[in-house]
């Protein structure tokens, strides 16, 4: 049955796990390779906030160019642009050019999730749609991991591994672009309103801007973090691969159990977990080795990746069932907006304190959103009258595809 319901959206999932490969081999080799040429961590912390301010742009703003062209032609320009980026960042080697690439690699990014993930909605039904969902998320976390592990490759140093990823990105093209599925339809209008997502969950809404802040300092900074603690360039990759399997694997387990017990107190619990990782990898890590550090790592992100996905689940257990899509739309532009400051805060405290400043500052972020979510519930005290299963959640927030529904009504 699985299968079955695969075979419609193979071509869609190879191009994915190509194109998510190359993506995951530049998450670490540029902080790596930016600070080997003597880049400031604040410099590389906003390289990862230009990423996801451009991912952010990309969301509200591709919409315009799917109304003019279609899905197929601006999957294969986004793919173009996407596979010249890293060219030229193996070329030119500049800061300020950097930050540039990683904004159009963030826009292009966005661009392509929205191809890929519209048409996977549209050839799934709601009988099959958590069977492609699910298999899309675990694509993801793995296509990222496998990606970090090609940064052993060759040294950071040369452009090599730069010219790999854009191979990976001109193939990962190939599928979309040979495929005889036809083009999804055009998406109904779907208004996203921030203040009333905040009225409908201030804890959901408020945990979804923490999540953003820690998990966007951890893909712009994380790298470093690693080599500098590891005193190994290797270390990068072994460290962010780790976190990304940790992920992986609780995913669906911590959304399960949230169906289970209150969605509250597995939002706390993770929180708190996620908190005592990021002080352990600031101050017990470093002492114990490179194997602590990795497997530590590994907690991390068991924790802290799946509470995105429990976030949804919290808010939607407010919503109305047909705000679904609306919701988790909202919600990602919250995440983005986080993930746009965290690097910009992670990079200063890291210039303070060093590198374990980066999970000082992860922590603090899980620790005050513990204190929201507390706070909140002692105020109101209210639980959802019918909670959300996780699954329908989880396919929800796969949302990229959804968010340009806005731009797309105001330009009719």
């Amino acid at each position: 049955m699985s299968l079955r319901a695969l075979s419609p959206v193979a071509a869609l999932l190879i191009s994915a796990a190509i194109l998510l490969s190359g993506q995951g081999l530049q998450f670490t080799l540029l902080p790596v390779r930016a600070s080997l040429e003597d880049f400031s961590t604040v410099a590389i912390g906003s390289m990862g906030a230009a990423y996801f301010l451009g991912f952010t742009v990309g969301c509200l703003k591709s919409g315009a160019l799917l109304r003019r062209v279609g899905h197929i032609r601006v999957f294969l320009a986004m793919s173009a642009i996407a596979s010249a980026a890293p060219l030229i960042h193996g070329l030119v080697v500049e800061p300020i050019i950097w930050g540039v690439l990683r904004f159009l690699t963030g826009f292009c990014l966005a661009s392509l999730y929205i191809v890929i993930e519209s048409w996977l909605n549209e050839r799934s039904t709601n009988a099959n749609r958590g069977v492609i969902f699910s298999t899309y998320s675990m694509i993801t976390l793995t296509m990222m991991a496998a990606g970090q592990m090609m940064n052993l490759l060759y040294n950071p140093v040369g452009l090599q591994l730069f010219v790999i990823s854009s191979i990976l990105f001109s193939i990962g093209a190939v599928p979309i672009a040979l495929s005889v599925s036809p083009s999804p339809d055009q998406p109904a209008s779907t208004k996203t309103d921030i203040r009333e997502l905040f009225h409908t969950s201030p804890s959901g809404t408020v945990g979804c801007f923490a999540v953003g802040l820690a998990n966007g300092a951890f893909w712009g900074l994380a790298p470093l973090y690693a080599a500098a603690t590891g005193n190994d360039i290797s270390m990068a990759a072994w460290f962010m691969a780790a976190a990304i399997i940790g992920g992986a694997i609780l995913q669906w387990p911590l959304g399960l159990l949230s169906d289970a017990v209150s969605r509250r107190k597995v939002l706390v619990a993770v929180c708190f977990l996620g908190a005592a990782a990021g002080l352990a990898l600031a101050f017990l890590a470093p002492r114990f080795g490179v194997v602590s550090i990795i497997l530590l790592g590994g907690v991390w992100g068991a924790f802290a990746f799946p509470l995105y996905s429990i976030v949804v689940a919290y808010v939607n257990d407010y919503a109305d069932h047909g705000d679904y899509v609306k919701v988790s739309a909202g919600l990602l532009l919250v995440y983005g907006i986080g993930a746009i400051i965290g690097p910009f805060v992670a990079s200063a405290l890291i210039t303070l304190r060093g590198a374990d400043g980066l999970f000082l500052f992860t922590a603090a972020v899980h620790v005050l959103l513990i204190g929201f979510v507390m706070y909140r519930f002692a105020k109101e005290g209210t639980q959802a009258d019918e909670p959300i299963a996780f699954g329908d959640a989880l396919s929800a927030a796969q949302t990229a595809s959804q968010v340009y529904e806005e731009e797309l009504q105001e330009q009719q």
